[in-house]
């Protein structure tokens, strides 16, 4: 007779709990992931906006910012009935428009020229990037010389077809064009390369369709690539406009002159706050100023984005 002995099976023990220190770690680990970042846009972002609005209501001299009398909303009405601040703000629009809408239909022209298989793609797309990686001081210094009224090789050119010579920087046209053509030469390519991201994740076989269908390449740019890019256009445009409210090197260092020329023709509202705060020493005036630059942001924002929103429901709705 023979027995045979059978193990009993074990039964599966519970997995171990979580301690109270690995279950809070696990709650707040993603929050001190994000810590640094939030600390830093409180101290360097969040807080100086905050202070610059509070010394806004202040007179404050750059003599001494200790002494503070309280002004109210005595900075903003002296701002808004000075005529160098609206000299001021319309150069900022108008150097805007001449620089912002040439430099978007450039960059989307040599983004789509770029998106075809052209020999040197990665040479010229590098190419594209060095305005852009190009020092604002030196691009500038090198145009003020090119603009030069005597010696600059625009007016040597001009000279050749028989114009006369242009006074760039003394005119209000002329200084604001060549302004422009600075802020242009630096910032296309990178638009370029932006929008030739965007290209690049249309699907292909949209414009396969389009071709077998008979469209040239004109009608696929038109009917095919721009809509597909209009969220990155959106985007260009937004960060166009914040860059020209905010444009300050370009026109400080073109002439080397804080109050852009002799009549402020081309002096924008960031080289007028730098004027007021540092060199007419009124802090208080220049973080008024700052304020009206920030608002005018958020309202051209807005604008942009409530444009691209009606025109995405019109569409949606067709």
């Amino acid at each position: 007779m023979t027995l045979t002995a059978t193990a009993k099976p074990v039964p599966p023990q519970p997995a171990d709990r979580p301690s109270a220190v690995r279950r809070t770690w696990r709650t707040l680990s993603p929050y001190a992931y994000v810590a640094p970042f939030f600390t830093l846009f409180a101290a360097f972002g969040l807080f100086p906006l905050i202070y610059t609005a509070f010394v806004s209501l202040y007179r404050v001299e750059l003599q001494t910012p200790g002494d503070m009398e309280w002004r109210g909303f005595g900075n903003y009405t002296a701002l808004f009935g000075d005529e160098i601040f609206w000299t001021a703000l319309r150069n900022t629009f108008t150097i805007g428009v001449l620089s912002t809408v040439p430099q978007l239909v450039m960059a989307l022209g040599l983004a789509h020229l770029l998106n075809y298989r052209l020999r040197g793609r990665t040479f010229l797309r590098t190419a594209m990037l060095l305005p852009y990686a190009t020092s604002v001081a030196a691009a500038t210094l090198v145009f003020a010389q090119l603009f030069g009224r005597d010696f600059g090789l625009i007016n040597y050119v001009f000279g050749l077809v028989g114009f006369g010579p242009v006074d760039w920087q003394a005119g209000t046209v002329s200084s604001q064009i060549a302004v422009s053509t600075i802020v242009i030469w630096r910032w296309t390519g990178y638009n370029a390369l932006i929008y030739l991201a965007g290209m690049q994740t249309i699907p292909s076989e949209l414009y396969e369709a389009a071709e077998m269908d008979g469209a040239s390449r004109w009608r696929q740019f038109i009917h095919v690539t721009l809509p597909g890019l209009r969220p990155t256009i959106l985007f260009t445009v937004v960060v166009s406009t914040i860059g020209a409210t905010q444009l300050f090197g370009e026109p400080l260092l073109f002439e080397g002159s804080i109050s852009g020329g002799i009549s402020h023709q081309y002096q924008t509202l960031g080289l007028y706050m730098y004027e007021q705060g540092w060199g007419f020493f009124h802090l208080g005036r220049a973080a008024a100023i700052a304020w009206v630059m920030f608002l005018l942001i958020l309202v051209l924002v807005g604008v942009n984005a409530l444009i691209a929103r009606r025109r995405t429901r019109k569409e949606a709705g067709r």
